[in-house]
């Protein structure tokens, strides 16, 4: 029997998840760094700013960026790990992959990339000192499989960041759902000429775990001190937590 998950608010057979995610980073990488600025205001950038920050990367870090896309986070760690550090830039999608890539390789960063599955890390057990996902985890089929993997990854002492957006605060939510049900779409249509993949978005934000429901699924994942920072009113959050 084919198992199901949800794609948006779909039902779908779970390897045609993969592929209908892949499509939708497909189309949207050549303008995905316009329609972040173009969809938050510019706020995303204020988020991954704070994530940053609480990353607390030192010179000689081994850092991991999972579904790094653009590689802002990758070029924040590769800045702070210094020539002793080792930052990969990793994703699922190779579209993406490739822009974030060359966007590195533009600012004289020579940092590893690879295509890669957060549920399959080809990484060894307790080799980095920090790991980090950035608006990917919700694609995720298996979320808890790659929590999981997050934390084998990780040494002892080290810290998992996961940047998401979440539920946002509920005087807001009638204008959220305006905004997002309606105004997303048409600067996806408008913008990158891709209104249906600005509605998935839409729809696997809504899909996603609230913020006390992956604080559990991180700390039964074995993370321990998981705290999370609810970012512009919950609409974005980051969870933190630390292998011990």
């Amino acid at each position: 029997m084919t198992n199901t998950t949800h794609f948006g608010y779909k039902t779908v057979a779970e390897e045609d998840k993969v592929r209908e995610v892949a499509k939708v980073f497909h189309s949207v990488a050549a303008k995905y760094d316009v329609m972040n600025d173009l969809m938050s205001g510019g706020l995303h950038r204020l988020w991954k700013t704070f994530t940053i920050a609480n990353a607390g990367v030192r010179l000689g870090f081994k850092v991991l960026d999972i579904a790094g896309g653009t590689g802002d986070l990758s070029k924040a760690f590769a800045k702070q790990a210094g020539p002793t550090g080792e930052v990969w830039l990793t994703d699922i999608n190779e579209s993406m992959l490739r822009v974030g890539r060359d966007r590195l390789l533009n600012r004289g960063l020579l940092t590893p990339t690879m295509l890669c599955d957060a549920e399959k890390l080809p990484f060894p057990d307790n080799y980095f000192d920090r790991v980090s996902v950035a608006f990917g985890l919700r694609n995720m089929t298996h979320k808890d499989v790659a929590l999981a993997e997050m934390r084998r990854v990780l040494k002892p002492g080290g810290k998992l960041l996961v940047l998401e957006f979440s539920k946002v605060a509920a005087p807001l939510q009638k204008p959220y759902d305006l905004y997002s049900f309606s105004v997303l779409p048409w600067f996806g249509q408008k913008i990158a000429g891709d209104a249906e993949s600005y509605r998935y978005l839409a729809e696997s934000i809504r899909m996603h775990p609230d913020q006390e429901t992956l604080k559990t699924m991180m700390e039964t994942a074995g993370l321990e001190r998981v705290q999370y920072y609810n970012l512009t009113a919950g609409i974005a959050a980051l969870h933190t937590g630390i292998k011990m």
